[in-house]
């Protein structure tokens, strides 16, 4: 009897191409397990269990660790990061869906996804690290209260909301929210100029400076003049007010978060047909999932391709594919 050593890349039941479908179909294509499994079954004439469909999204989410790392790593070295933070489920505590949220750090070409059970500052502070100097675009949530004002940025999509709330409260909060609508305008309409480069930023800048100090003005009305909710929040804004004009000041930053909660939409969609994960393993699996599809995406280059090529590399144990853009790729993003 001749016996020899299994090639390494016959040590699975499937190839790695038909691996990587599989999980770019229950992720980017939110497929279902019934569906994914009847899908291989009609499409491609592939039997497959539905308890081996978790053990290649597993092996998938091993096969990503390399990729993720790598993101994290390059989001950190970035001038400009939007972070934003929607809820997730990981698995039952006591008999009920146990909560978690699901972290996005967003720059041009790289998105990272982290799923934890704290909504703290400890993820961002994990994620991007605690001496972080680049600028962070965020919402109003406390959870990054620890970060400089200075390098932070508010975005005005959530801030006008709260100005809709001052009015909808009614009172003189409503008359104050009114008079903060008719800045956010004045900016907005401002702002849209500098981007279609019919306004020289110098001139944007100088155009706000009375915006600024009636903002604030009427904010400090807001919290001396106004009652219950109105007044509680303008003192909690009042706090952040130095971030609500980074964007004037620092070319590159942008005025809203708008591209974080794009970013997010996947996650939000894939919770939404999934009901979260059910694992630690599950978790890691999406979380690197959704870090390679967004910023695939981002970068115009094919998913199963990448997918294909670091299930190969684990397998075998040869290099993992790049998920860092390339020089060319990058000017093309940046024009």
């Amino acid at each position: 009897m001749t016996r020899a050593e299994l090639p390494s890349e016959a040590a699975s039941v499937f190839g790695v191409r038909l691996s990587a479908l599989v999980s770019a179909l229950m992720v980017q294509y939110r497929l279902s397990k019934r569906l994914t499994q009847r899908l291989l079954a009609d499409v491609l004439r592939v039997d497959i269990s539905l308890g081996m469909l978790p053990k290649l999204g597993g092996e998938m989410g091993k096969a990503l660790a390399a990729a993720s790392a790598e993101a994290e790593r390059h989001v950190r070295e970035q001038l400009v990061t939007n972070a934003d933070e929607t809820g997730w489920y990981e698995g039952k505590k006591d008999g009920r869906n146990r909560r978690a949220w699901l972290w996005t750090f967003a720059t041009t070409a790289v998105v990272v996804f982290r799923i934890a059970f704290s909504r703290g500052g400890e993820v961002v502070k994990d994620v991007l690290g605690q001496d972080f100097t680049g600028f962070l675009c965020t919402d109003r949530w406390s959870g990054y209260n620890w970060f400089d004002l200075g390098l932070r940025q508010v975005c005005w999509s959530h801030l006008t909301r709260d100005f809709q709330s001052f009015i909808d409260r009614g009172g003189t909060g409503g008359h104050l929210g009114e008079a903060l609508m008719v800045q956010r305008n004045k900016m907005f309409r401002w702002w849209q100029q500098v981007r279609d480069g019919t306004l020289p930023r110098d001139d944007f800048a100088r155009r706000m400076t009375p915006v600024r100090r009636e903002v604030a003005r009427l904010l400090r009305d807001a919290a001396s003049r106004a009652s219950g909710k109105t007044k509680g929040m303008a003192l909690e804004m009042l706090k952040l007010e130095p971030a609500f004009w980074t964007f004037v000041d620092v070319d590159g930053v942008e005025p809203t978060n708008n591209f974080a909660g794009r970013c997010v939409r996947l996650g939000v969609m894939y919770r939404k047909t999934s009901f979260g994960t059910q694992s630690a393993a599950g978790s890691r699996f999406v979380e690197r999932m959704l870090t390679v599809l967004t910023s695939l995406n981002l970068q115009h280059r094919n998913v199963l391709d990448f997918l294909t090529d670091a299930l190969r590399a684990h397998r075998t144990g040869g290099a993992p594919p790049s998920l860092l853009p390339q020089a060319s790729a990058t000017l093309a993003l940046a024009s």
